[in-house]
């Protein structure tokens, strides 16, 4: 399959499986200024050898099938092509993928968990996993990142008309991890696609999220929280493609940072083309910045080809603690470090509110609360 040019002056103007149809970054480049990449380990230029291991586990529900299939399954790569290098890299690279199936009009009667753990020698290694929801077919995913890894992969979800697909994403990685994803949604007519990232873990996280539409209805919903620590890059480069009509999405992310060179980077971009009339979308981020030295760069890009919209926005802000918050607290008898701490819950709990897994959404506020204490 040759390389895609796409007519729209954006970001992501190429898409291929071939990696000698990208250039090696410089780090010069639009889409590659706000990352490290020397950090990145080889995985942008090649020189990574596939040598180190990620351990795939799946625990299904017991309606969704489950298949570990060689690189040349010919459902692999439909619902997604690759659109920068490293993308192309891991799409070249793996060996086996994992498949999750939802048949059609089947309701999963539990999460599907999908555990990633890295086997910790340094050696890069790639993968991908296609979750492939039928028409009419709903399920819960949950995919784990733990352990230490060099680590590059794609992630489709191909959801059918009617189906609906909720998504937690958890990189929980080891400190001294790289984690290099795309994770793509192709969304059929009246199809629902949720999706919560939350990223905590490793040395340099870069977590591409990108949506598209295949036919009118189709509702994608964002999610994402992320709290960034001294030397961390933590990365979340987001597309929501608009093609057809009458379709929603909506963005909201938030982090907090803290530390010396704490650096978190969110991009957020929406195209609404010219044949996606009645579109509806909005997309947020917010930064709080918790220390002297951490650094938040947030840009949301706008790209509207269409009069005929029901509705298009974006805000992005970056700040520090409120002091007011903090000093109405204090003035109640309350610490100031509670007070930080409850100010802090208070900007991630509407996100954390819309996990809907009690284990899980506890997890997470466990880890917030371990990153407080630092």
């Amino acid at each position: 399959m040759g390389l895609e040019t796409k007519p729209l002056s954006t970001l992501h103007e190429k898409a291929s499986y071939d990696v000698a149809d990208f250039p090696v970054p410089t780090g010069r480049e639009e889409e590659w200024r706000f990352t490290p990449l020397a950090r990145l380990k080889g995985l942008h230029d090649g020189t990574a050898a596939v040598t180190g291991g990620v351990v795939v586990d799946v625990e299904a529900a017991p309606e969704v099938r489950v298949e570990t299939v060689a690189r040349d399954d010919a459902r692999l790569g439909r619902a997604y092509t690759p659109a920068d290098r490293v993308s192309a890299q891991a799409y070249s690279s793996f060996e086996k993928a994992t498949v999750v199936t939802v048949p059609k009009m089947t309701a999963a009667s539990r999460p599907t968990v999908i555990t990633l753990r890295g086997s910790g020698d340094g050696a890069a290694a790639y993968g991908h996993i296609l979750v492939s929801v039928e028409p009419l077919a709903e399920a819960v995913l949950v995919l784990d990142h733990r352990g230490s890894a060099v680590y590059a992969d794609n992630v489709e979800f191909d959801v059918a008309e009617g189906a609906t697909l909720k998504v937690v994403s958890l990189q929980d990685w080891d400190d001294d991890a790289v984690h290099v994803s795309h994770h793509h949604a192709r969304l059929g007519k009246d199809a629902t696609f949720r999706s919560f990232v939350v990223t905590l873990g490793g040395d340099l996280v870069r977590l591409s999220p990108s949506v598209s539409y295949t036919a009118p209805g189709g509702d994608a919903d964002l999610t994402g929280l992320y709290f960034v620590d001294a030397g961390q890059h933590l990365e979340h480069r987001l597309l929501v493609d608009h093609s057809v009509p009458n379709c929603r999405s909506n963005v909201t992310y938030k982090g907090a940072l803290q530390g010396d060179e704490a650096h978190a980077v969110w991009i957020g971009d929406v195209i609404i083309r010219a044949e996606a009339e009645g579109t509806d979308t909005y997309e947020l981020n917010r930064n709080l910045l918790l220390t002297d030295g951490a650094r938040a760069d947030s840009v949301p890009n706008l790209e509207i080809l269409t009069g005929e919209v029901a509705g298009a926005g974006h805000a992005s802000a970056s700040g520090r603690l409120d002091d007011e918050h903090i000093f109405y607290l204090q003035a109640r008898g309350i610490p100031f470090d509670e007070a930080r701490r409850l100010v802090i819950h208070g900007f991630f709990a509407q996100l954390l509110e819309k996990i809907q897994l009690p284990e899980l959404r506890e997890r997470v506020l466990s880890a917030v609360e371990a990153e407080l204490a630092r």
